[in-house]
This record gives structure tokens, C-alpha cells and sequence, in this order.
């Protein structure tokens, strides 16, 4: 049985930007750039530390001694890890990058579930929130039962 994914109900651009003053907005925005730099960085960093194309690159290792095969697991478990984290910090990112389309488009501080508008207090917290905390809870619920 498929779900239809519901739709927010239109609202006019008067009633969009009426609960987010522009100072408001402005501050949201800044915090989404600087996450957004902050990320980037992250990444960049854990690219070129985790992701070095020998040991010797990697540990700085000038030994003739061969490679433990437990050393290699251990390297491999680490790229393994770092992968993982960056593709968690690229999908945030996205989420960033999403909010600040929907700043664009006036639709920012809205929850795509019900259409209602999101706490102040909950995109200061997380300013790239698509949902607001009620209905982020029932769709977790629907995911975990």
C-alpha cells in the first residue's frame, strides 16, 4: 500500500513571512552559512587525513617493516568510518542548502507537514528544520512501527 505524501496548504506571501521577522530571518540565515562552512570544512579535512593514498602518507611511517595485517583492518575500519560521517555531513548540507531555497522561496519556517508555522525556539535549534516537532515525532513513528 503506497502513501500519498500530503502537501502543505498554500499560504499567501503575506501570512508566510509574518511569523519570522526579518531580523529573525537574517540571524537563521547566517547560522545556516556558517554550519554550511563548517561542514565543508570537516569534510575537506577528514578527505585529506583519513583518505591518504599510502601508510606512509597517512602515518608518516619511513619503517622497511611489512604492513600487519591488523594495521590494515584498523586503516580500513577508519576510512570506513570517515565515509560514513562525511556522507551523514553531505546529506546535512543538502538539508542546509534545501532551508535556504526555502528562504528563497518564502516558504522557510513552515512545516511541510502540516503547513503551520515552526517555532522560533526550534530553528534556532536546528534552522534547516523541515517539520515541526509534532509532526517529526509522527513521522518517526510511522518509520519505527
Amino acid at each position: 500500500m503506497s502513501k500519498k505524501k500530503k502537501k502543505a496548504p498554500k499560504r499567501s506571501s503575506r501570512e508566510r513571512t509574518k511569523r519570522l521577522s526579518a531580523a529573525e530571518l537574517k540571524k537563521l540565515r547566517t547560522m545556516l552559512l556558517q554550519k554550511r562552512r563548517e561542514i565543508l570544512g570537516d569534510v575537506n579535512e577528514m578527505e585529506s587525513e583519513t583518505l591518504k593514498k599510502s601508510r606512509l602518507d597517512a602515518t608518516g611511517d619511513l619503517s622497511s617493516m611489512p604492513i600487519h595485517m591488523a594495521d590494515v583492518g584498523t586503516d580500513n575500519y577508519q576510512q570506513e568510518f570517515a565515509l560514513d560521517l562525511m556522507g551523514s555531513e553531505r546529506k546535512l548540507i543538502e538539508e542546509i542548502d534545501a532551508a535556504l531555497t526555502r528562504m528563497e522561496e518564502g516558504t522557510y519556517g513552515l512545516c511541510e507537514g502540516t503547513g503551520k508555522p515552526i517555532p522560533l525556539q526550534r530553528l534556532e535549534a536546528q534552522p534547516w528544520a523541515r517539520y515541526c516537532v509534532e509532526h517529526a515525532r509522527r513521522l518517526e513513528l510511522e518509520r519505527s512501527g
